[in-house]
């Protein structure tokens, strides 16, 4: 194999797949990119067995091959190069060792087998959709923030993907919970997705095509079988397992009988939020909101760090309420708030709050208070 290429070129490619790489691997071809070198293309590859990003990127192929290479060395190696570099990349028949040539610089690298290298082939999905990258983007950003981190309750280490109605219209929903919270976002269902089955796309395949998307404004086309899903846009293939579980019933926790509303604007809220908090320990992280006519009070209380109270304005005409939550969370939500206010929904001091966006019923957010 040898290829010339434009550092600029192969160093973002690098940059889109090696976050797939673990930087420890038990299993060594894992920390290793597939470099595929054939017509004028190289197609880049790197997986961890449960995620796959493929991307091909036009190169001037001397002679044709395939071989592998350290995925983070090799992207430390082309990011010291400077700007417009052209690069030689070349392996000499069944020699175990990758050389890198740019101008003076000459870099030795270990090779292991491509015919080692592990695939993860999609076959033909039982579902195919096109998205825009902004209906995608807007699907991910209103819930990812909610995805579990407790691997014990694995079902939650990811967004539930699948077909819902609203206002009697089909849509395609996606919904992310933690136990503390839950985030639903959803768009007209697609042409293509009716009938499919619900699927829990893995947060390490959601966090990668949240990055990869950026940027690009085209269709991301979508292909779903029973135990993986595909997301192919421009040069970009990322192929992920789907988590092997049964989301829980959602829908149980989202409140339907709240009715102390409480509409504030949302910029306001969130820096009145974090600055009280600023005393609040670690651990706990609550902050208190009493509200009472058109005010709410915002106060923290650490027998460590001391205490904290703030006064806003609000719209609110039920009775006084008291209720606490953990202030990261609340912070969380109101970042998702595109309108200049959010609205809340109370039922009492120990019930979940239901947050709306001011402009837009397409998202929700459930947030359980805390004991404060």
């Amino acid at each position: 194999m040898k290829v010339v290429i434009e550092r600029n070129v192969i160093f973002k490619s690098l940059n889109h797949i090696q976050g797939v790489v673990e930087r420890r691997n038990t299993i060594p071809i894992l920390a290793n990119v597939l470099l595929d070198a054939s017509g004028d293309r190289l197609q880049l590859t790197a997986t961890d067995l449960d995620l796959e990003i493929v991307e091909g990127v036009a190169a001037d192929v001397i002679t044709t091959g395939a071989t592998t290479a350290p995925a983070h060395l090799m992207a430390d190696i082309v990011r010291k190069l400077p700007d417009g570099a052209q690069l030689e990349i070349s392996k000499a028949g069944d020699n175990d060792q990758l050389e890198i040539r740019s101008g003076k610089s000459q870099f030795t690298l270990p090779a292991l087998p491509k015919d080692d290298y592990p695939a993860l082939t999609q076959g033909e999905g039982d579902h195919e959709f096109a998205l825009s990258a902004t209906d995608l983007k807007r699907l991910i950003e209103r819930t990812r923030f909610a995805i579990s981190n407790e691997e014990t309750r694995y079902y939650l280490n990811g967004i539930y993907l699948h077909q819902s109605e609203q206002d009697g219209q089909a849509t395609l929903r996606a919904v992310a919970t933690d136990g503390h919270r839950l985030a639903q976002a959803e768009i007209p269902l697609p042409d293509g997705a009716d009938g499919m089955a619900g699927v829990i796309v893995p947060r390490k395949c959601v966090g990668e095509v949240q990055k990869l998307i950026d940027g690009h404004d085209g269709e991301v086309d979508i292909s779903i079988s029973q135990a993986k899903i595909r997301f192919a846009f421009g040069d970009l293939v990322v192929t992920s397992k789907l988590i092997d579980g049964t989301f829980p019933d959602y829908q149980r926790v989202i409140p339907l009988g709240n009715d102390r509303e409480m509409v504030v604007d949302a910029a306001i809220f969130a820096q009145a939020v974090d600055r009280v908090s600023t005393v609040s320990s670690d651990k706990g992280r609550a902050v208190k909101l009493a509200l009472e006519g058109d005010r709410l009070t915002l106060s923290v209380s650490s027998p460590e760090s001391g205490s904290a109270t703030e006064e806003i304005a609000i719209e609110y005409s039920a009775e006084p309420l008291q209720i606490g939550f953990n202030a990261r969370y609340l912070l969380d939500i109101t970042s998702q708030l595109e309108s200049e206010t959010g609205r809340f929904f109370f039922s009492d001091a120990g019930a979940p709050t239901l947050v709306r966006d001011h402009n837009d019923e397409t998202a929700l957010f459930v947030l359980m208070p805390m004991r404060v």
